[in-house]
């Protein structure tokens, strides 16, 4: 799932990332919105509202929308850069790291958000927008940009093209590709509302520390896929150890 990438991955690895990402976006999107009231898991928006304030001459207000962009961006950025140094050094650890990272924040803001909340809210927003960067970032390198989990826009509008297109592609292997690719739009459709209403319905007794929800789903990820990794490695030594006993 974080591992495969080139060739060797296929719409399996894709769907399973899909869907335990889009499931963490998810829960954060609400968690914000509920908690500050803020876009905190795209920056879309945001740039309406920069607009929008510097006409009201609310410069400092504006300035505050443009660092909701900008740590969005670092967090892309940071990723990125620690993939490629990473892959220098440990290639099996390339992925790991920043989801790791990503859940370390979400855990902070987990423990510390009511506090953040009450005296500074756009630092919530920030650590927010910064653990979304880095989550769209990575999951991006990994499928070779086919998937994309913290905002929905993009996908509405390949998902509509998609489902044009079905009207039109004839040839199978055309046909298959097609379908995959609507499987893959709408897993990530459904877990990320999937994680918004669980997010909802838990943030109005558990407050910000619904976010640790979302930080054991990356930590389970990341066993999971070590754990299969194990399993897959032992299966082919013991499969070789029985070839070379004949």
């Amino acid at each position: 799932m974080f591992r495969h990438k080139g060739k060797t991955r296929t719409i399996k690895h894709n769907l399973r990332i899909a869907s335990l990402l889009s499931f963490v976006a998810g829960i954060v999107n609400v968690a914000g919105f509920l908690a500050i009231q803020r876009l905190t898991t795209n920056v879309t928006g945001h740039f309406a509202f920069i607009v929008e304030e510097i006409l009201k001459l609310n410069f400092w207000q504006s300035f505050i929308y443009f660092l909701y962009i900008f740590f969005f961006f670092l967090g892309s950025f940071v990723s990125n850069l620690l993939v490629e140094i990473i892959s220098k050094k440990n290639g099996s650890l390339i992925y790991v790291i920043p989801t790791i990272i990503e859940s370390l924040i979400l855990f902070f803001l987990a423990v510390f958000g009511q506090f953040l909340i009450s005296q500074n809210p756009n630092l919530l927003a920030c650590s927010m927008l910064f653990a979304m960067g880095l989550q769209n970032s990575l999951v991006t390198t990994i499928s070779n940009s086919t998937v994309r989990t913290t905002h929905l826009t993009g996908l509405f509008t390949d998902l509509g093209i998609e489902l044009s297109q079905l009207f039109f592609f004839k040839q199978k292997d055309q046909k298959y590709k097609l379908y995959s690719s609507i499987k893959l739009r709408l897993t990530i459709i459904t877990f990320f509302f999937l994680g918004g209403l669980l997010g909802g319905i838990f943030y109005s007794t558990l407050k910000l520390y619904v976010l640790i929800m979302a930080a054991t789903v990356l930590i389970i990820g990341i066993i999971y896929d070590e754990l299969k990794l194990k399993l897959i490695t032992q299966n082919r030594s013991n499969n070789n150890e029985k070839k070379n006993s004949k």
